[in-house]
């Protein structure tokens, strides 16, 4: 295992946030793993340390491909994770909406500069990403619609889901999107949560990774063969939007099979304790999103639903 600086931030009054990457293996850029860009992104950090150590134990008994490197950078924004704030700096940029930076620009945009240089010529990108509504997903794998996506390749990390998103102009600031547009095959894995470690979807993290590795001829590793994913367009996903504000109460989670009509969540009045509404499955489905939040607003998203799917 290598370890060296990608970019480092200096500070006056702090330590430096330095940019670690962690190598393994010498030859072809073959992988690259990012975790936290943002710095609610715990789980995702976590994941990666966890998928260092098992590639340390892989290297170590010469595991590692011939000719082949692997890169892991389990957290780009430091400064953030240590204060607990989602964005990057006083102006408070979200580091995922600026690639493919500007070594000329501001900090943040100098950074992600930094980070396509170190990563744009790897042949396969993976970024544990985190989604901008707060709450719970099946662990998946999200691929953007821009013409060089691959869902036969993403179907070989063995996740349940596959979900193909089209890009709004927003988008085309995203690591994956600029991963795409240099030739990287690149794929976003969520797990369940971002503030919280959630140990199990985190080892079917680093199983996938390892799984889609070995497939790919990168590593020599045993493993069971996952599921068989099922591709979905995110348009085709069923929404749940909440109708009134107040305490929400869930009463289903990710991965429970649910039919029309059923009892999905409560939303109580915060002051009298009230059932303010009583939210029903518009149709048949499995829950892939659910919000966890305390407090719910009028028309947020509480649920996104497979539609007529069943286990």
């Amino acid at each position: 295992m290598h370890i060296h600086d990608i970019y480092a931030v200096h500070s006056t009054y702090r330590e430096d946030m330095k940019i670690r990457g962690y190598t393994f293996g010498q030859g072809d850029k073959s992988a690259c793993v990012v975790g936290a860009l943002r710095g609610n992104e715990i789980q995702q950090m976590y994941v990666c340390s966890q998928l260092i150590r098992a590639l340390k134990e892989l290297e170590n008994n010469n595991c590692i491909c011939a000719g082949k490197q692997i890169q892991v950078i389990p957290v780009v924004n430091s400064y953030s994770v240590n204060v607990g704030r989602r964005f990057f700096g006083v102006d408070g940029g979200d580091l995922n909406r600026i690639f493919p930076g500007n070594s000329y620009g501001e900090q943040d945009r100098r950074i992600a500069h930094a980070l396509m240089e170190d990563m744009g010529s790897y042949t396969y990108g993976i970024q544990f990403a985190s989604f901008y509504m707060d709450g719970e997903f099946m662990p998946h794998v999200r691929m953007m619609e821009t013409g060089y996506q691959n869902a036969s390749l993403a179907n070989l990390f063995g996740l349940p889901y596959v979900v193909i998103h089209k890009p709004a102009p927003i988008d085309t600031g995203t690591l994956n999107y600029n991963w795409q547009d240099a030739d990287t095959a690149a794929f976003s894995l969520f797990t369940r949560t971002n503030w919280e470690i959630d140990e199990r979807s985190a080892g079917q993290a680093v199983a996938a990774v390892l799984r889609f590795l070995k497939r790919m001829g990168i590593i020599r590793y045993d493993s069971h063969s996952g599921y068989i994913s099922h591709v979905l367009y995110e348009q085709d996903l069923s929404d749940v939007h909440a109708g009134r504000a107040g305490i929400f109460r869930g009463l289903v989670r990710p991965g429970d099979d649910v039919r029309y009509g059923r009892p999905l969540a409560e939303i109580i009045d915060p002051q009298e304790g009230t059932v303010r509404e009583t939210i029903s499955a518009p149709t048949d489905g499995i829950v892939f999103f659910a919000h966890t939040k305390a407090l719910i607003n009028q028309g947020d998203i509480v649920y996104r639903l497979v539609h007529r799917l069943h286990e």
